[in-house]
């Protein structure tokens, strides 16, 4: 497939309901922008941030990408917050903390990628890069857990963590869907 087609994540197609239109979304280490694109069609302004030059080209036509190092570098985006943020794929655990802080008020994440028993099916395999049991759950304790999924998953065959949760409003509003419960 080239790079750039790929569908969005199912996980992230399951739970994108949440993302009202008109929300501003982060597609983080977005690569080709697969996601950008799924949220640009959807009526959502989008932003995408990667290392690798060559893949924001073709990200770039479905919103702003912003070529950082978010591993080494500062974060690129400031105090800025965003409605959504999405994360498939990837795990810097020292930047957890400032994903969290970067989603506004009421604003939704929808996170997926690989965990600890990855390392018997293929790459990645470094335990820095595989999530512990229940890692997700416990780095988003401070917001509101709408779902949470943690094994095998196939086509392809692969070991993940996923969740999606919601920064909590900034007032006594209600959420705008029930809780998984």
């Amino acid at each position: 497939m080239l790079h750039g087609k790929e569908p969005p994540s199912p996980w992230v197609v399951r739970w994108s309901h949440l993302v009202a239109p008109n929300s501003h979304v982060l597609d983080v280490a977005c690569g080709h922008g697969r996601h950008m694109r799924y949220f640009a069609q959807r009526g959502c302004t989008v932003w995408g941030v990667d290392r690798a030059a060559e893949a924001l080209a073709s990200a770039s036509v479905w919103g702003e990408a912003v070529q950082a190092d978010i591993e080494n570098g500062p974060w690129p985006f400031g105090p800025r917050r965003f409605n959504a943020l999405v994360v498939t794929n990837y795990l810097w655990r020292p930047l957890v903390p400032t994903l969290l802080a970067s989603l506004a008020p009421g604003g939704v994440l929808i996170y997926e990628t690989f965990a600890l028993g990855q390392h018997k099916l293929g790459k990645p395999s470094r335990p820095e890069f595989l999530l512990q049991p229940g890692e997700l759950l416990s780095a988003c304790a401070a917001l509101q857990v709408v779902a949470f999924e943690q094994g095998l998953a196939e086509s392809p065959a692969r070991v993940v963590q996923r969740i999606v949760a919601v920064q909590p409003p900034a007032s006594s509003e209600a959420l705008p869907y029930p809780l998984a419960g």
